[in-house]
């Protein structure tokens, strides 16, 4: 006996591991229990005994027991000490001997399902930056001057009644107060006529496109994406086992043409027609309207990612993609994870009414529903103007440090980086010749601290090449900062 437990002692050693001493003591008097070293019925030393052998502390050793006791591998028998369950036998007889310490469970992936191994898979198409957002990185908004004070103000003005309701269990569609402020707003700001029972509640743009995939596509149904693109559409339809079909843009978007004659099958086109992600073009009316004759003949889907078409800088604002006739196969896909902050986790898609109720119950069967303090406080925040002097303010700002981003870049570089001006969007692409080297500055930039993603991490067959600038999350300092060590990198 005192030689199995030095086996044990060896195995309980300081490790560096979260575990604690009385977890590993446990652990290891499981294993053996279950490995057979300890065989059924076998009467166990006292616990001060095991505690000396061990060269742990006596209360770790109780602690482990009474959990063996609980879980049934001890059996405490008054006045005559513990042993190990006679039941134990099937179980040891069961169990592959393995070494002292070998895990105990097989590797995570090996349990997965075929569809839960295709989910697994899509970090290796897509895998969402954790890091602090830095110059160049896209995709991070202003957040520095985001009026925290006024939604602090409109949180602590809910009253108490309104508190508990929210505290409740809520509809998965989201809050009726909430669908139709976004209805409203969506009329004012992008010309979309939909009614507050089209809106469904999500958490951003990427659950919008999990929500898609799940109900609207089967198992290797092709859906047509851009390419470039985003990598995060892609990925979410390839997990749910669709074929992703990807179409060349052009400066008049995707090509529709090309779609229909090389992928007749396809079900289903993501288009981003109001700023191309990431090559930042509008799509023409005549692709608009060639695509939405493509959904109704086909019977298919458009889902309109408008990621960031509150943000257009020009004179003219161009009207959402399902503003036009003949548009009921639109999808349109919202995010507030653009036009205010990403951690506010809050986006919405627009639907046709018969589709509502089976989007809801799907939301319902992941998440239950938005969060319900949230979404009282971002209704009021759009019905009472907030959203659209917010918006405001930030497309002076975000006009004002594209043009701060251009003539850092350019005088840094010594006119090398001439990049051309937008009237949409959050960041601007430079791009080079095909088949340019790219990698080499980006891997640079990002040991000087730099965020420059290449043009290629976003194409699928497209041998495009560039860099991507994003600026409306910087400063003018960081930004003019940033452009001179970018600067010396590219003429050293």
């Amino acid at each position: 006996m005192k030689g199995q437990f030095n086996v044990i002692q060896r195995a309980i050693a300081p490790k560096p591991k979260a575990e604690t001493v009385r977890q590993r003591v446990y652990l290891e008097l499981r294993r053996a229990m279950e490995q057979g070293t300890f065989k059924p019925g076998t009467r166990l030393p006292a616990t001060r005994e095991q505690a000396r052998t061990l060269g742990v502390s006596r209360n770790s050793v109780l602690w482990a027991m009474e959990r063996l006791q609980s879980e049934g591998y001890v059996v405490a028998r008054v006045g005559d000490g513990s042993y190990v369950a006679d039941d134990l036998g099937a179980l040891q007889s069961s169990t592959p001997q393995r070494p002292a310490r070998a895990p105990l469970h097989p590797p995570i992936s090996a349990s997965l399902s075929q569809r839960g191994q295709l989910i697994a898979d899509t970090v290796l198409r897509w895998n969402p930056p954790l890091q602090a957002a830095a110059p160049f990185r896209i995709g991070a908004p202003e957040v520095a001057t985001f009026p925290f004070a006024v939604w602090d103000r409109l949180a602590r003005q809910v009253s108490q009644a309104q508190r508990m309701a929210q505290a409740q269990y809520l509809d998965p569609a989201g809050s009726p107060a909430l669908r139709e402020a976004i209805a409203q707003w969506l009329w004012a700001s992008r010309g979309i006529r939909c009614e507050a029972a089209q809106v469904l509640v999500c958490s951003g743009s990427q659950q919008a496109i999990d929500l898609i995939g799940r109900l609207l596509l089967d198992v290797g149904d092709e859906a047509l994406v851009e390419d470039p693109g985003y990598p995060g559409i892609r990925a979410s339809l390839a997990g749910h086992g669709v074929t992703v079909r990807p179409v060349p843009v052009d400066d008049e978007g995707l090509i529709v043409e090309q779609a229909v004659a090389r992928w007749p099958a396809a079900r289903l086109a993501v288009v981003t027609p109001t700023s191309q992600f990431p090559s930042g073009v509008r799509m023409s009316l005549k692709r608009r309207l060639a695509l939405l004759d493509w959904a109704n003949a086909q019977q298919g889907w458009i889902v309109e990612d408008d990621y960031d078409g509150e943000f257009q800088y020009g004179p003219h604002r161009l009207p959402a993609l399902c503003s036009l006739p003949h548009a009921e196969r639109v999808l349109y896909v919202g995010t507030f994870s653009k036009t205010l902050h990403p951690g506010l986790r809050l986006g919405f898609i627009v639907l046709p009414v018969a589709l509502t109720a089976a989007f809801a119950m799907a939301r319902a069967l992941s998440d239950r529903h938005p969060p319900g303090d949230t979404q009282e406080v971002l209704a009021r925040f759009i019905t009472e103007g907030h959203l659209l002097r917010h918006l405001r303010r930030m497309r002076e700002l975000y006009a004002q440090r594209q043009q701060v981003l251009m003539d850092a870049l350019n005088q840094a570089s010594q006119g090398q980086l001439r990049l051309q001006a937008s009237e949409q969007g959050l960041h601007l692409l430079h791009e080079l010749p095909e088949g340019a080297d790219e990698q080499t500055l980006c891997t640079r930039a990002a040991a000087a601290g730099l965020l420059l993603a290449p043009l290629s991490r976003y194409c699928i067959e497209s041998k495009r090449r560039g860099w991507l600038f994003g600026y409306a999350g910087y400063d003018t300092a960081e930004l003019r900062v940033a452009a001179g060590k970018l600067g010396q990198l590219l003429c050293n």
